[in-house]
């Protein structure tokens, strides 16, 4: 059995990690972080480290005062690289379901979406056609109910980008119409 590995980052991204004025501090461990995984030869044990950080970003954040935005932009970036490991990846099927399943339990528990690309990029998270394709299915029955009632799903990208990327062409089009005037953002007000 493989023996796992000993990421130095974390022990630093744990459950309120960083204090209320911690954003510089948070900037330079994810920066740390991200150089750390990046330096790691092996294009697996890269992705599983990329996914552990996303894992692990808002838990350690969530008390950090965001309001610079830099603190925003540091992980939005930190995130762009970090998917494109995963995306990268060569992996088993049973793998890859195990690492989706952590994403999107990352990406449902993030306070503030900091891994909105997480979502946006979803269909090529997944892979193959068929993976995106199951997970649009898993995901669109929720979609056309927050649409319905006028409410907004975090999963909404996520779902478009899976069908997308089972090339279910004629159905995006026809969910797209069935969206709400106001776009697919929150409503502001």
């Amino acid at each position: 059995m493989p023996q796992k590995h000993s990421w130095e980052f974390r022990k630093f991204f744990r459950a309120n990690a960083f204090g209320w004025k911690g954003s510089k501090l948070a900037i330079q461990r994810i920066k740390e972080a991200v150089r750390e995984i990046r330096k790691t030869k092996d294009p697996i044990l890269r992705a599983e480290g990329a996914i552990l950080l996303m894992e692990r970003l808002w838990p350690a954040l969530q008390r950090v005062d965001s309001s610079s935005g830099a603190l925003g932009t540091a992980t939005n970036n930190a995130v762009h690289e970090l998917v494109q490991y995963i995306i990268d990846a060569p992996t088993e099927s049973d793998q890859h379901e195990k690492w989706l399943d952590s994403l999107w339990k990352a990406t449902e528990e993030d306070g503030v979406d900091f891994l909105y690309e997480v979502s946006e990029r979803w269909g090529e998270l997944c892979g193959d056609k068929d993976v995106a394709s199951r997970w649009a299915d898993r995901l669109r029955s929720t979609l056309e109910l927050s649409w319905q009632e006028g409410g907004y799903f975090r999963g909404t990208p996520a779902c478009l980008s899976c069908l997308l990327q089972a090339q279910r062409l004629d159905e995006l089009l026809r969910l797209i119409e069935k969206a709400p005037s106001r776009g697919f953002c929150p409503p502001t007000d």
